[in-house]
């Protein structure tokens, strides 16, 4: 699987520690051991160990156990007796069906953050530095691959960085909707298994 998407197995299990924690549903020490672990995942520390690849049940059951327990066994590691359980800590409240739809999400919203908006940033600021530079230099327009009306470079590069500021804005708008997670539905999407907040929510 992708490295982004192990990050966020590894960001979903620390927080779900915390948030089961606060709830009283999780001692202080397994859930501090069970964050230091996911830490570890979520830095790439330990990616040798997901030897899962893509071709896996639809809802990632392999992806979200296989997790579950290299958190485990890092968190268990020197301790003489086995303080924490793959299912009934690290996993506590999930499912791998809100889990992994929750991964991908955050995975997306990351790569989108960090990779694919500043490089569509530095795309614009360049095309409109030339732009400007062109701004005088005449070149024969086309249509209908025919020769027609002149325009300038820096038309052009103006009209190509006005294309990457509308898909900029429309990645903007999808993040609000990928931001929305699954998590703390948890099998059937109904949050079984899972402590309600003071609200009647879901709060994984």
């Amino acid at each position: 699987m992708p490295r982004s998407f192990i990050r966020a197995l590894g960001l979903i299990k620390a927080a779900a520690a915390t948030v089961n924690s606060d709830l009283g549903l999780l001692s202080k020490s397994r859930a501090r051991a069970i964050i230091s672990a996911s830490k570890q995942v979520s830095k790439g520390k330990v990616d040798a160990h997901f030897p899962i690849d893509v071709y896996q049940t639809g809802s990632g059951t392999s992806s979200n156990m296989n997790a579950n327990e290299v958190i485990t066994r890092i968190a268990n590691a020197g301790k003489k007796n086995a303080l924490i359980h793959p299912n009934d800590h690290v996993n506590m409240g999930q499912s791998s069906n809100d889990v992994i739809p929750t991964a991908m999400q955050v995975s997306a919203n990351l790569q989108l953050e960090e990779d694919l908006l500043p490089a569509l940033k530095h795309l614009k600021s360049t095309l409109d530095a030339r732009s400007k530079e062109l701004k005088n230099v005449v070149k024969t327009g086309r249509t209908h691959l025919m020769d027609a009306m002149p325009v300038t470079f820096g038309q052009e590069l103006a009209t190509w960085s006005q294309q990457i500021s509308s898909n900029i804005e429309r990645i903007l708008s999808v993040q609000k909707r990928l931001r929305k997670l699954p998590q703390g539905g948890t099998a059937v999407g109904t949050g079984i298994n899972a402590e309600r907040s003071g609200d009647g929510c879901r709060t994984d």
